[in-house]
Parts: C-alpha cells; sequence; structure tokens
C-alpha cells in the first residue's frame, strides 16, 4: 500500500487500522473519501459533529488546524503504524 495517513504522516499498514473517512459525512451526502489510521479516524469522529465537519472541516488541511488535532498528532506520531486505543467522546461534543 506505501501511503501516508494525511492526517498523522505515518505509514497505512492494510488491515484494521486503516480506515476510509468521508471528508463530508455521508449523513450529508459526501462522497469524497481519504484514507487515515482507524485511531485517527476515530479521533476526529469524537471531537466534531456530523455538522461541523460537514461545514468547515472538510478537509484534512482544515482538520489540522484544529488545536485538539494538533496535539493528538503529536501524541499519535509517536505510535507504530499497527496501533489502535478506543477513542472516548469529547467532552465538548457528548453537550
Amino acid at each position: 500500500m506505501d501511503e501516508i495517513c494525511p492526517l498523522c504522516g505515518r505509514e497505512l499498514i492494510p488491515g484494521p487500522s486503516v480506515d476510509k473517512h468521508h471528508l463530508v459525512p455521508k449523513s450529508r451526502k459526501g462522497k469524497e473519501t481519504t484514507l487515515l489510521h482507524r485511531v485517527c479516524h476515530r479521533k476526529i469522529h469524537s471531537l466534531f459533529t456530523e455538522k461541523e465537519l460537514a461545514g468547515n472541516l472538510n478537509t484534512v488541511e482544515a482538520l489540522l488546524e484544529n488545536e485538539d488535532i494538533q496535539n493528538f498528532v503529536k501524541w499519535v506520531r509517536k505510535k507504530p503504524p499497527e496501533f489502535y486505543d478506543g477513542t472516548k467522546t469529547a467532552r465538548s461534543k457528548r453537550r
């Protein structure tokens, strides 16, 4: 596969550690996808609502401008490509 996760920059290894992410959620009629690590994909969805993702967070570049994503990327870059850890929903999204 020799691809790189556009969010964290680590190598994507084919298998259960890789997910397809709809840049605009399917519920909002999004079709374009990108491959991400499962842990990166889950982090995005734990932080943001589908409305937020469809509105102003529908590119990898826009996601990378977010401080929470930047902090996550700094942390996850040190992990091996197959790393996965359960992601809890952010308090701000639970409201």
